[in-house]
């Protein structure tokens, strides 16, 4: 008998707002491999925000800065007041500390499979249990 595969995200939806191609492409095979339903990859600040207005979501991973000068944090504004838990996956070292983003749960770049599924784990799993 061959053992089933852990899949600890199973049954989550996850936004990636990611402005790399190669990066967002990763991050969306390593979470779907880990069992998640992905919502993305996003690029932009303005599509991220369309779709957090109609979808319903259990965790985001963000990147900081989006090119262009843009930073993700009005998305991260929009999840926490939706209680949408999220993490920064990102190469700036320097995360604002404007509206306490700088406690929130990071991952630098550049990051490994294994530590985005483990991050992304204990983030949901931090979650009320649903009945």
């Amino acid at each position: 008998m061959v053992p089933k595969l852990v899949e600890p995200l199973a049954g989550r939806r996850i936004l990636v707002v990611e402005d790399e191609y190669l990066i967002a492409m990763d991050v969306k095979d390593w979470l779907m491999a880990a069992g998640a339903t992905v919502a993305g990859p996003i690029p932009s600040v303005d599509q991220a925000l369309d779709l957090i207005k109609d979808e319903v979501l259990n965790a985001a991973v963000l990147d900081v800065n989006l090119g262009h000068g843009d930073t993700v944090y009005a998305v991260a504004a929009e999840l926490g007041a939706l209680g949408v838990p999220y993490l920064f996956a990102t190469g700036d070292v320097r995360v604002s500390d404007a509206n306490g983003y700088r406690d929130r749960p990071r991952l630098t770049k550049p990051y490994l499979e294994a530590e985005l599924v483990r991050a992304m784990t204990e983030l949901i799993s931090r979650l009320p249990s649903e009945p």
